[in-house]
């Protein structure tokens, strides 16, 4: 005989839309969970008896009751809303084309990026993220359940939004999702500050998520489709079709807002900056202070993405004609080239380097130097290299479950024990290893979180408002 119980948990602000459904059959317990809409993650254990079967059954679906979860209809929810981004990409104007001393083809369109000191990130909409050396050489694939929207950093940390409303953390080999945004929420835009997830979306909402995947707060713009979140201490810099506003972190209310030369299409930030590109072909500088325009840079199509060398000295842009340019602080143009295969959905630059995410779906390493660029304005450029993938590149997919030790003395050394326990109707994790702080909070996948259960982590680092961050891999301890 099989029993199958389906709950669902909705929150009024968009803080949770989930499913939780139980499946008894024999022996055997299936549970499987997830956003409403998703096929979600199972589990499967088996019992000695039908009774004890059941008892465990009873058991879940109880604790899921006290939680607020409440007998429902499956599918009579709608799934999730994605939007993909329309661009069109039209031949460059420019003379001559910039100097690319690489390029890596993704096989798919792509929006995410990320470079640090080490590596370049790139993911794109079949889902796939690629890491590269500085000098284009792949070194991995991460391989996700759905289309990349964007890639941030938050210190060390590297996380991935996707189509699927979930946010990945890659710093490890195996990536989890730590974050998991409200269905009703179609997805443009985020950054992550402190462990603090901002999200933009297509109806011009701005939704904040702690550490902890808990809604914090969320509010209307003035507009919609905002492509532009940016976040420091400070305030939370949000731009869509009205303009750009900037935000108290703790949603006390809106600190000003600036109407833009056209909406806005991508957004970039500095130290005391932030960079607004816009579909009346200008990227405008912004004071974060009080949203003054402090300069503007005047492109001749629409800009799809921006960035800025340290300090804002030089402002780079790419617009919906294959073009990329550089200008002075100041908004003095200093050169344009085109892209060489299709317009820069994102940027950065680093070191001399200008990287591009293509219509096309390559990343593409520039040379920025000043050399470089004045013999590309002269018709010399270097012959680009084509990178390909390597034979046997190592693909790594999300963590649904931790891989078991049997004692603290099977993990590596150093490690930290945590543990998960309820509080207030909710599961958090705590440190149990000497020497950290017990009442903090530690920042944990939550499709692996079982009340009582203990777990090993390679490391713990303190993160600003009092809570722990994993570092490394996740291990259950039996």
């Amino acid at each position: 005989m099989t029993t199958t119980t389906y709950l669902e948990l909705s929150q009024d602000g968009g803080g949770a839309h989930k499913f939780y459904e139980v499946t008894v059959e024999d022996l055997a317990v299936s549970v499987r969970y997830g956003r409403i809409g998703s096929d979600g993650q199972t589990q499967r254990s088996t019992f000695p008896t039908a009774a004890k079967a059941q008892a465990a059954a009873a058991k879940k679906i109880g604790e899921k009751v006290r939680k607020g979860y409440a007998p429902a209809v499956r599918g009579q929810r709608a799934a999730r809303p994605v939007t993909r981004r329309e661009v069109t990409s039209a031949p460059s104007t420019a003379r001559a084309v910039a100097p690319v001393l690489w390029r890596f083809r993704t096989g798919s369109a792509a929006f995410g990026i990320h470079v640090d000191e080490e590596r370049c990130w790139v993911g794109n909409q079949a889902g796939d993220v690629f890491t590269l050396d500085r000098g284009g050489e792949v070194q991995a694939r991460f391989s996700l359940p759905d289309g990349v929207k964007c890639l941030v950093a938050d210190d060390f940390w590297i996380y991935a939004g996707c189509d699927d409303g979930k946010v990945y953390d890659l710093s490890s080999k195996l990536p989890f999702a730590a974050y998991d945004i409200a269905t009703d929420v179609d997805i443009f835009w985020l950054d992550i500050h402190e462990g603090v997830l901002h999200v933009a979306d297509r109806s011009g909402r701005l939704t904040v998520i702690d550490h902890e995947d808990e809604h914090q707060w969320a509010r209307g713009g003035q507009g919609e489709h905002a492509w532009m979140v940016r976040a420091d201490g400070d305030a939370v810099y949000y731009g869509d079709t009205r303009g750009v506003a900037a935000h108290a972190p703790d949603g006390g209310g809106e600190l000003w807002h600036t109407a833009t030369d056209g909406a806005v299409l991508f957004g970039w930030q500095e130290d005391t900056a932030v960079y607004a590109g816009t579909g009346r072909r200008k990227v405008q500088r912004l004071a974060k202070k009080d949203g003054r325009v402090e300069a503007v840079y005047s492109c001749d199509s629409p800009v799809y993405s921006c960035a800025t060398s340290p300090g804002g000295r030089f402002v780079f842009a790419a617009d919906s004609a294959s073009s990329v340019y550089c200008f002075a602080e100041d908004g003095t143009r200093l050169w344009k080239l085109g892209t060489g295969g299709g317009s820069a959905l994102s940027m950065q630059y680093r070191d001399e380097r200008l990287y591009l995410v293509t219509t096309d779906g390559s990343l593409v390493c520039v040379d920025a130097s000043e050399a470089a660029i004045e013999a590309a304005q002269q018709g010399t450029v270097p012959v680009a290299r084509d990178v390909k993938l390597a034979a046997a590149l190592p693909v790594y997919e999300p963590a649904t479950t931790a891989t078991a030790v049997t004692a603290v003395s099977d993990a590596p050394a150093g490690s930290v024990v945590v543990e998960c326990v309820t509080e207030s109707g909710r599961t958090r994790v705590r440190v149990v290893s000497q020497g950290y702080e017990t009442g903090w909070n530690v920042q944990f996948p939550r499709a692996i979180r079982e009340p009582g259960a203990r777990y090993v982590v390679d490391a713990l680092h303190p993160a600003a408002g009092g809570f722990y961050r994993v570092r490394g891999d996740i291990r259950r301890l039996l």
